[in-house]
């Protein structure tokens, strides 16, 4: 019987796995998968198409999320569990409102910047509990107005250090994301990530995977992952190319059966950046991949 690629690989990868045993994967989707839906519709589609889990942009919320009211962040809070979903967290904070910057010399700029941080910290904690928040956010985080790079990593190692302590009391997890150079030039290995974390030394403080922002890596993925597990403390999958799982040549298999083996028990989420045909389209191949390459 001729297989399509798609199935052929994905019975390779449920081959590797062995027989199915209970799962230790969460799945988790991003919201803005989901273009041009209400907030309760993306809910109902992230359910019914089969995640466990809500990864929110807060710039999908309102221009300037943080000024959400309690009432806003209350009925947010509650269309996810309504749902029947659970909140998995925050990421491209600081993308709104727009000038805001972590790392900029002008320090009445980077104080305003980690100030709006903080108060991000709080609208995770009020949207769910156990959450994330991941620090990509490229372009406020690269060094800028003449700064090295090295100055721009200390100026955010320290920003994330002063807020450590307000995570911590609030219950949530700040993960540094590595970023592909073409999007920053602070931060773009695992490597550089986990000395920052490690500088820090606060247990609010860590860092994530994405198999999008892994151009810098020079080590096969699995290594990586076995070599940073403790720090790995959620993934995103997407295609190299932004595209949902599936539609290029990534080894998703790989990354998860590589994630069991190292006992993660952290969200996988889903995260794109190409929204054709449509989210709900994504996010049933998606999830129909992640099922035949799980066992689930």
């Amino acid at each position: 019987m001729n297989l399509t690629r798609r199935a052929a690989l994905s019975s390779l990868a449920l081959a590797a796995f062995g027989s199915p045993g209970p799962s230790r994967y969460r799945f988790a989707i991003c919201n803005e998968t989901f273009q041009g839906k209400l907030f309760t519709e993306t809910c109902r589609l992230a359910k019914t198409t089969g995640y466990q889990g809500l990864e929110i942009a807060p710039g999908t919320l309102s221009g300037d999320p943080a000024a959400l009211s309690p009432s806003q962040r209350a009925g947010f809070r509650r269309a996810i569990t309504d749902n029947g979903l659970r909140y998995a967290g925050l990421h491209a904070v600081v993308s709104v409102p727009p000038g805001l910057h972590l790392t900029t010399p002008d320090t009445a700029l980077r104080d305003k910047s980690w100030q709006y941080f903080r108060r991000l910290i709080d609208l995770s904690a009020d949207l769910g509990d156990d959450g994330v928040m991941v620090l990509g956010s490229g372009k406020q985080r690269g060094a800028v107005g003449g700064s090295t790079v090295a100055d721009a990593r200390k100026r955010l190692r320290d920003g994330l250090a002063g807020i450590a302590p307000h995570a911590r009391s609030r219950g949530v997890l700040v993960l540094l994301e590595p970023l592909s150079p073409q999007f920053t030039n602070v931060v773009n290995s695992l490597a550089e990530a986990s000395e920052v974390v490690r500088e820090i030394g606060s247990p609010s403080v860590d860092m994530m995977f994405d198999t999008h922002n892994t151009v810098a890596e020079t080590a096969p993925h699995d290594q990586l992952i076995r070599k940073y597990a403790k720090h790995i403390r959620h993934v995103h999958l997407n295609e190299m190319d932004g595209r949902h799982p599936g539609t290029g040549t990534y080894d998703f298999g790989l990354v998860l059966r590589t994630l069991r083996e190292v006992g993660y028990t952290g969200w996988v989420s889903l995260e794109v950046f190409q929204f054709q045909p449509s989210g709900e389209v994504i996010a049933k191949e998606t999830m129909a991949l992640l099922r035949r390459m799980t066992g689930k």
